[in-house]
């Protein structure tokens, strides 16, 4: 009989200790917070990015620079220059325009998107080596230059320097960027997409052209210097950035092409990495 109360009293006793660790575990975790955790989204929308810099620039010495490349590769990173544009912000000058012969072999011209083909190239394309000279000699050394990611432009495709060959950049998808209160985050938008909703005089066409996508940059460049002071006209065209479904891309409409893929996340099925 002892040797049985003696057990019992030992069960209770360790009932006892496993529900005070399930308990001190239980508000152990409700109390842990991740430190990978994201932090939580912010209850107001953060500052409207700063415009000082783009105001102090002035507009006579500011150019639009374009990249337009073919695929040489089926990989969404096989990529080579196949043309350039330069046109000056005030009175649209193309002060270049000029075609570039791909080092390596062209898989793809992807013509729907870049409005390239092989005849093209063949007949007008210089080397790449020529074609920067000409870039060198267009591109004031203190010019401002605008475009859609235009960093990737300016210093992965054409290897120039800031203070070198140009003065600054200012990249369009950073000064239309809109907070988006739905989604608690910053919504960035396509050339086309802001072409389509704030330039009421400009068409968009399936097939891009570096020349014409640099004249698209320098009149929503002009436009930003216009509303940035105006308030309800800044509010307006970013309500309207919002409220506008945007098309499918190419890459959408189109992941594969001609072999090649077009780099849409979602549905890359060539295994390249991502880079930005």
């Amino acid at each position: 009989m002892r040797n049985d109360h003696t057990r019992r009293r030992r069960a209770r006793a360790r009932t006892r200790t496993h529900a005070h660790a399930h308990a001190t575990m239980r508000a152990s975790a409700a109390a842990f917070t991740p430190s990978f955790a994201p932090p939580p989204p912010p209850s107001t929308p953060p500052p409207t990015p700063t415009t000082d810099g783009a105001r102090a620039y002035p507009s006579d010495n500011v150019v639009s620079i374009d990249v337009e490349c073919v695929a040489t590769g089926v990989t969404h990173n096989d990529r080579e220059v196949a043309q350039i544009a330069i046109v000056n912000a005030v009175d649209e000058k193309v002060l270049l325009n000029v075609f570039v012969r791909p080092r390596s072999s062209v898989v793809s011209y992807m013509t729907p998107l870049t409005g390239i083909t092989r005849e093209t190239l063949e007949a007008e394309a210089v080397s790449f080596d020529d074609a920067l000279a000409m870039v060198r000699r267009a591109l004031p050394t203190d010019a401002v230059v605008v475009g859609q990611g235009v960093l990737k432009d300016v210093q992965e495709w054409l290897k120039l320097e800031r203070g070198v060959d140009y003065g600054d950049l200012i990249d369009l998808t950073g000064i239309w960027r809109v907070w988006n209160e739905r989604y608690k985050s910053w919504s960035v938008f396509s050339q086309d997409h802001l072409v389509r909703c704030l330039l009421d005089d400009t068409e968009v066409n399936a097939a891009h052209d570096a020349a014409g996508d640099c004249v698209k940059s320098v009149r929503l460049y002009r436009l930003f210097l216009k509303l940035k002071d105006d308030a309800a006209g800044l509010a307006s065209a970013h309500a309207k950035l919002l409220a506008t479904p945007p098309e499918p891309s190419f890459s959408k409409r189109f992941p594969s092409f001609e072999g090649v893929c077009q780099g849409n996340r979602k549905t890359c099925a060539c295994g390249a990495p991502f880079f930005s």
